[in-house]
């Protein structure tokens, strides 16, 4: 069975074919010829992530699923939530996005945060969605190379290590992707 999984990020495609096996093809945004940055207008990440597979189903009829990801931080009443990406403007950059992030917090006591995916599976005309969470804390500074986005400021409860820190198999076995993902590839398999 041919899926589109809605993104070009390659080592995501990777990671998610492994967990699958060859019972299914995995393409991307890029293989089916879509090139635009689909739209994510709604205030919520679930919501984003539906249409986001919306989108690729609708205009491409090929059997999807999307993935959206954000950073809830207690102190900053949720923020900076759907806006992980864009926190500190539209040039998507990480550093930005952390520098502002920790700026916010500066005197703040209570940092509390979770980082939450939400996955919306398109399979024969349905829609199903799958969400992984991960609790933690931010740091007051970045630690670690590995990783992308918020990872080197995020410390899930119970370790000392940021995701940064960590290998990308310690990272995945804890991470709100790696649950969602867990969760859809499980369906999948069953269906």
């Amino acid at each position: 069975m041919k899926l589109c999984f809605a993104t070009n990020n390659l080592h995501k495609l990777e990671e998610i074919q492994a967990l699958l096996g060859d019972q299914f093809e995995l393409v991307t945004l890029a293989d089916i010829g879509c090139n635009v940055d689909i739209p994510e207008p709604f205030d919520t990440i679930a919501e984003n992530s539906h249409e986001k597979a919306r989108y690729v189903r609708d205009n491409f009829a090929i059997d999807c699923f999307a993935d959206d990801t954000g950073l809830v931080v207690d102190a900053l009443n949720g923020e900076p939530g759907v806006k992980s990406a864009r926190y500190a403007g539209e040039q998507r950059d990480s550093n930005d996005n952390i520098g502002l992030l920790l700026n916010k917090l500066a005197s703040e006591q209570n940092r509390t945060a979770r980082f939450l995916t939400v996955i919306t599976l398109s399979l024969e005309g349905e829609y199903y969605q799958f969400e992984g969470s991960v609790e933690g804390s931010i740091i007051d500074d970045k630690r670690g190379t590995n990783g992308f986005g918020y990872d080197p400021v995020f410390v899930p409860k119970g370790h000392s290590r940021t995701f940064a820190e960590m290998t990308m198999q310690e990272k995945s076995e804890l991470s709100h992707r790696g649950r969602a993902f867990a969760k859809l590839v499980a369906f999948l398999k069953a269906h």
